[in-house]
């Protein structure tokens, strides 16, 4: 099962689990992050990569966000590239949330972001779908060559 880190602003990341608990019942392998104003991107980090590490048993964790480009955005990039099976969605609500829930036990990480993203949904894109767009740059020759 795909872990889930939940990251958002203020309190909305912890009243999305909240509310889910509500309806499903427990959930296991999901961490809410919130983030609040003030809070240093060193304190971010280290809450996100607890989550991370509380979240994950081997088959991938899902950051999932608010707000592309924004702190908890910035945070789940940098550990995701640290982590096989990381994958970082912006853009969320609680009503995607409940829609992607079962697929949590029946897809891998890049299956379920590419399921997530190709719902079309105004916002919702993925790190990895932003990344395709803009690839890392490339030297076209070799500027110190002898």
């Amino acid at each position: 099962m795909l872990g889930w880190v939940i990251t958002c602003h203020d309190d909305d990341a912890q009243a999305m689990i909240d509310r889910l608990e509500k309806k499903l019942g427990p959930l296991p392998q999901c961490r809410a992050v919130n983030y609040w104003r003030g809070l240093s991107t060193n304190m971010l980090s280290r809450m996100m990569c607890d989550a991370l590490h509380e979240t994950d048993t081997g088959e991938g964790v899902i950051f999932m966000t608010d707000k592309s480009g924004a702190a908890p955005y910035r945070a789940a990039a940098l550990l995701s590239h640290k982590h096989e099976n990381c994958e970082v969605i912006s853009g969320i609500n609680y009503a995607l949330l409940e829609m992607m829930y079962p697929l949590r036990e029946t897809l891998s990480s890049a299956e379920f972001r590419d399921t997530l993203v190709g719902q079309e949904i105004p916002g919702v894109s993925s790190l990895w779908h932003q990344q395709q767009k803009n690839p890392p740059f490339v030297l076209l020759h070799e500027l110190y060559k002898n």
